[in-house]
């Protein structure tokens, strides 16, 4: 059998669906990464491996919501720290600070309780993918706004040409993507 890179591997579980939501649109679908234990332990093998370094290791992962939470919250619990959710307006049940953000067609707001970071904390900010940046970029506001710094903003997969990871990055967010897909 012919040795792959983790990258490869994981590519190779990603499905692309056609025309959808939209007709034009490649939709890369995470879900077969998550399907099949194997190779979601080497998903979050290759998250956690990068951050159990000391020089990149956060005090707190915060997830994006929804898939961010399904890599945060076990990326978290392998590095023995706290997971933070960010949820989408209205689903957070204590004292929340909010940031609306621009959608191609409308806007949307994502929350975060007051008392999810501390001032100082150093923050992991993951979702599954960046396209546009803005669900990343409100988080990031979000948490700094809380005094947290947020160190590295994570994903699985990259739509470079969508935007979103050179917009984040021209804001001084570092990024780590396993993968990048042209088109979108």
């Amino acid at each position: 059998m012919q040795h792959l890179s983790i990258n490869q591997y994981l590519r190779d579980h990603i499905r692309t669906v056609p025309d959808w939501p939209t007709p034009g649109v490649q939709f890369r679908d995470i879900t077969p990464l998550l399907q099949n234990a194997k190779v979601f332990r080497v998903l979050i093998d290759a998250f956690v491996h990068r951050y159990m370094d000391p020089s990149m290791r956060p005090d707190v992962v915060a997830g994006l919501d929804a898939r961010g939470f399904i890599l945060g919250a076990v990326v978290a619990y392998e590095l023995n720290i706290g997971f933070v959710p960010i949820r989408k307006k209205g689903k957070l049940p204590f004292d929340t600070v909010e940031e609306t953000y621009e959608l191609e067609y409308g806007s949307a707001t994502v929350e975060l309780h007051t008392d999810a970071v501390k001032a100082g904390d150093r923050v992991l900010l993951i979702d599954d993918l960046i396209a546009t940046g803005g669900t990343m970029m409100a988080g990031k506001k979000l948490l700094e706004r809380q005094g947290a710094v947020v160190m590295e903003g994570a994903a699985i997969v990259d739509l470079p040409e969508l935007g979103g990871s050179e917009k984040l990055r021209a804001a001084g967010l570092q990024l780590f993507t396993l993968l990048d897909f042209a088109g979108h």
